[in-house]
């Protein structure tokens, strides 16, 4: 899309807080940010309501996550006198897919793990897109493999929505001095060696020198490390 390349010119060299003031105020009423409550997104979070407190900010609820990750949830709330909105899975998709594939079918192949992802995840994701014409994400280049060629501005053709990524150029050293600076909360697996946090079955610590990333389905190939929902 034409629009989208002239949007990555136009804010090249732009800090993050300048992003998403422009689509912030474009899109109000229909942007939101997609937090899975990772350093990125907590970051986003302190920026987005620092711009616009009304601003549209919500989390996915696999049932699967970290005690470490709900009790975030709360502090994050406190924080910034928020209430972020937490989407729930189809609780009947759940119960069929159990039955069928079994309560840890994400570790009998790629397949499952993705099919794991739909019910929990890309379902409840396409219900919170409804009515949004931009979606803001903390995708970061330095993440991993699978997101060398990610853009500030994309479109993403699946859900026929703008996805913004306002840290696509941080490093994991920015990102965490905007969080010790701001006093942004923070999942406190960080700390036990979690660079990466997603559901607590599919999410491990990494050993010095790993891949951010190398804790995530780490059963799997590095290039396939994704549940979907950014898929280009």
């Amino acid at each position: 899309m034409n629009n989208i390349e002239q949007l990555n010119k136009q804010f090249e060299g732009k800090s993050p807080r300048e992003v998403l003031e422009f689509f912030l105020d474009k899109y109000k009423g229909k942007i939101a940010l997609s937090s899975s409550l990772s350093i990125e997104d907590q970051v986003l979070t302190d920026l987005i309501v620092k711009t616009d407190k009304e601003a549209r900010i919500f989390t996915l609820d696999t049932g699967r996550l970290f005690p470490e990750t709900y009790s975030l949830i709360d502090k994050t709330n406190l924080r910034y006198n928020i209430k972020l909105e937490v989407l729930f899975p189809d609780y009947k998709e759940v119960e069929k897919l159990v039955k069928a594939e079994g309560i840890n079918l994400f570790y009998a192949g790629i397949e499952q793990r993705k099919a794991c992802c739909r019910v929990r995840k890309l379902e409840p994701l396409k219900r919170a897109f409804e009515g949004l014409e931009v979606w803001i994400c903390g995708l970061r280049k330095e993440q991993s493999v699978t997101r060398q060629a990610v853009q500030l501005v994309e479109w993403d053709e699946n859900n026929g929505l703008i996805k913004l990524n306002p840290l696509i150029n941080f490093t994991e050293a920015e990102v965490w001095e905007y969080i010790r600076t701001n006093s942004v909360p923070y999942n406190k697996l960080h700390d036990q060696g979690f660079p990466s946090i997603g559901c607590q079955p599919c999410t491990r610590a990494v050993q010095p020198g790993e891949d951010i990333r190398a804790g995530r389905w780490w059963w799997e190939n590095p290039e396939q490390k994704e549940c979907g929902l950014h898929k280009r």
